[in-house]
């Protein structure tokens, strides 16, 4: 089993990742998850659309730029660790993201709960930032997460 994540006693609330995978979002990654997903809106698969828009461009569809937001904080935050997602909290997506954006993570632990229903598992509340190259926050969101607790040695 690969743990690169954190057992639930491992955190602290307050602590804070930078993580260290960026990513650069490509037209196939916004086309790809737009159709995959059933998603027509025109600014984010019609270039002559989106050139008519207030933005003059391509936007970024927001649900893929919030799966990669997430996808990029797994390795350090819940890799092998993770029971399950219990949900996500004040979604919010304050600037655009286009073609050709490089995309950074931050994750810091909100909060610490231990689980009334799982005595071998906690809930850990991530705050998720997503930045992209020019320093701006595109998107951020509480994530809650059911985490085991380290396994007692035998």
């Amino acid at each position: 089993m690969i743990v690169a994540g954190r057992w639930y006693e491992e955190w602290k609330v307050g602590d804070r990742i930078v993580h260290d995978i960026r990513r650069t979002v490509t037209e196939t990654d916004n086309l790809l998850f737009s159709t995959m997903t059933h998603n027509p809106q025109p600014m984010h698969i019609d270039v002559e659309a989106a050139k008519a828009s207030e933005f003059g461009q391509i936007i970024v569809n927001g649900t893929f730029t919030f799966a990669l937001m997430v996808g990029l904080s797994v390795a350090e935050t819940t890799l092998g660790t993770l029971i399950a997602n219990l949900g996500y909290d004040k979604l919010a997506m304050p600037k655009p993201v286009f073609i050709g954006d490089t995309m950074r993570a931050e994750t810091e632990v909100a909060e610490l709960k231990d689980s009334r229903s799982r005595p071998d598992a906690g809930i850990v509340t991530f705050r998720h930032e997503l930045w992209n190259q020019r320093d701006e926050v595109v998107c951020r969101c509480l994530r809650m997460a059911l985490v085991k607790r380290k396994p007692v040695a035998a």
